[in-house]
């Protein structure tokens, strides 16, 4: 995941420095005057939970306090935009989100000192988000946007059906479909032949996606909710 960050890192300085060298030239002029563009992005994502403990819960089991984990994990995607206007967009961002997350469950021991139990959920999500991109003005070869929009996320790679009784391991389970609000903004640069963007955007899940067993990892939590911060290299044409 490091390489991945340093990879894209590295994408961002080359082209910038080519910018630099071009900001009195005007690259693509006639690119906000064609009603379609599509691209790829590239992207690193951080993610963990929102949740709820329940009103009524009294620790048990030893149980002291659960904690969140923040992971990492990577995006791919691609992207179809229509232009309404040269300052507003619709954006169809379809991909692959490989997303990581942990609760870090803290047990009191019997000599009295605090023992850690990381629960990790993977998931491999199936996005369709849905935005709308709201740009300033171009001035020359840069422009500041906003996003807003809702995606929804089917999980490929649910454990929603797995029989605890029979796990060797104890697992927390998740639905395997999430809706999110999905909030941002970022950077376009005009380069000769493409346009590279620098965006970061916060997805935050609607819905409980726990599914409630009776397990000392589930009992506790009322809701679990997702959250995931984003931060993407588009490339566009």
């Amino acid at each position: 995941m490091k390489l991945l960050r340093s990879l894209l890192l590295l994408v961002a300085l080359i082209q910038g420095g080519a910018l630099i060298g071009q900001l009195k030239q005007r690259n693509l002029p006639e690119f906000d005057y064609k009603k379609y563009h599509f691209g790829f992005l590239l992207s690193v994502n951080n993610s963990d939970f929102y949740f709820d403990y329940k009103p009524d819960y009294t620790f048990s089991d030893s149980l002291y306090g659960i904690d969140n984990q923040k992971q990492q994990g990577f995006n791919l995607a691609l992207l179809a935009s229509y232009n309404l206007t040269p300052n507003i967009r619709f954006r169809f961002i379809p991909g692959l989100s490989f997303q990581d997350r942990g609760l870090n469950y803290r047990f009191l021991a019997a000599d009295g000192t605090q023992e850690s139990q990381l629960k990790r959920t993977e998931s491999v999500y199936l996005d369709f988000p849905i935005l709308l991109k709201l740009r300033t003005n171009r001035v020359n070869n840069f422009a500041a946007y906003a996003l807003i929009g809702g995606k929804y996320s089917k999980d490929m790679q649910s454990q929603k059906d797995v029989n605890n009784a029979l796990a060797a391991d104890v697992i927390i389970k998740l639905r395997d479909t999430d809706y999110s609000l999905d909030v941002g903004g970022g950077f376009d640069f005009f380069l000769p032949f493409f346009k590279l963007s620098l965006e970061m955007k916060v997805a935050n899940g609607f819905p409980n996606v726990l599914i409630q067993e009776n397990t000392i990892y589930s009992n506790p939590i009322e809701k679990l909710r997702t959250r995931t911060v984003i931060f993407s290299v588009c490339f566009e044409g």
